[in-house]
């Protein structure tokens, strides 16, 4: 008999074999049959301009990493709101249980406002545009040859 985490165990090892066999089948089975315009850069049917390694701001990892952070504590808001909303708790209690889980869930916010308030004083989610430098980069491709390719495909 196994445990309800020898079930789960389970289900995620047959989760794990069932994406890789069916992306075994689709490898064995398609077509691979490269050449040159598949091989060339493609960005949503727009001609790459520039080189692809620019530097980022800074700003934009530490914007993304207190999004996440953020987003991360409201989702102990969920259980707080499942478990401390028990009506036999707080019948128990006189309305006390729910006063305290209240003022809980007030000291939770509140913190969360002061990171926000310091983050917010400390300027990190002011955004400032990063100057873009064009690349140096001198290819060895003739334009001619990639005008002649957009020429070829602007029908389509």
């Amino acid at each position: 008999m196994l445990s309800d985490f020898g079930i789960i165990l389970l289900a995620i090892i047959l989760a794990a074999v069932a994406v890789l066999a069916v992306l075994g089948i689709a490898w064995i089975l398609r077509p691979n049959k490269p050449n040159e315009e598949k091989l060339t850069t493609y960005e949503s049917g727009e001609d790459p301009i520039g080189n692809a390694n620019v530097q980022f701001n800074v700003k934009f990892y530490i914007v993304a990493l207190i999004f996440i952070l953020f987003d991360v504590e409201l989702v102990f808001l969920f259980p707080w709101a499942t478990v401390f909303g028990n009506k036999q708790f707080i019948q128990d209690t006189n309305g006390l249980w729910g006063w305290f889980t209240l003022a809980e869930m007030g000291i939770f916010i509140t913190v969360l406002a002061l990171g926000l308030a310091y983050v917010w004083a400390k300027g990190y989610l002011d955004w400032v545009r990063p100057e873009y430098r064009t690349p140096k980069f001198k290819s060895k491709i003739p334009m001619e040859m990639y005008n002649q390719v957009n020429e070829k495909y602007a029908d389509k």
